[in-house]
């Protein structure tokens, strides 16, 4: 999936990233930021569906003035980019784990990244402070798939143990972490009777 566009056929432009800036520097430009900024981002966190009318009407702009603005929040790398959540046990992923990593001392962090980029049960990898090296999000379609996940990751030659913490519930299930996704305008409410 290489776009999203919203209803009224509005392009948000790539998926995978901000669109890039003239700079040659690399780093994103500094950012004036407010508060129309600030709706438009709460905007497309809520529904990065919506087309650039929508949010207008909402905040009170043309559609014409939040497309210049959300083209300068690209620019700016404020907007990074515009995705799908998905609840990943409607996918098949009903087994979820976090993982702590301890590694030799010889494992640099860009290689923990060059391995948990081999896993896709790996959908999130970060460096933490405390004991551990590493903390990894794992989510697998049963115990045994991530058993097999787990091994694999406890073959790389730098990884000395690994200590997992199954996830049996979300204590807030409406949140991206636990895959949620919030209903787009014109879906029915869950409660809803649908008649044919």
């Amino acid at each position: 999936m290489t776009s999203k566009t919203g209803r009224n056929g509005a392009s948000h432009g790539p998926a995978t990233g901000a669109r890039k800036s003239g700079a040659t520097s690399g780093a994103p430009r500094p950012a004036s930021f407010d508060e129309l900024d600030r709706k438009i981002v709460a905007a497309l966190i809520d529904n990065a569906r919506a087309s650039f009318a929508e949010i207008g009407t909402a905040i009170g702009l043309s559609a014409t003035a939040v497309k210049r603005r959300v083209d300068r929040l690209r620019d700016a790398e404020v907007i990074t980019g515009f995705t799908a959540t998905v609840r990943p046990s409607a996918l098949g992923w009903r087994t979820e784990a976090y993982v702590e990593v301890y590694c030799d001392s010889a494992a640099p962090p860009r290689r923990l990244a060059e391995v948990v980029r081999n896993h896709p049960e790996i959908a999130a990898a970060m460096t933490v402070t405390g004991a551990a090296d590493a903390l990894l999000h794992v989510r697998a379609t049963d115990v045994a798939h991530f058993e097999e996940v787990l091994e694999r990751i406890r073959d790389e030659p730098f990884i000395r143990k690994t200590i997992s913490y199954l996830v049996l519930s979300h204590l807030l299930p409406d949140s991206a972490e636990a895959g949620a996704r919030r209903a787009a305008p014109d879906d029915p409410p869950a409660d809803a009777t649908i008649l044919p």
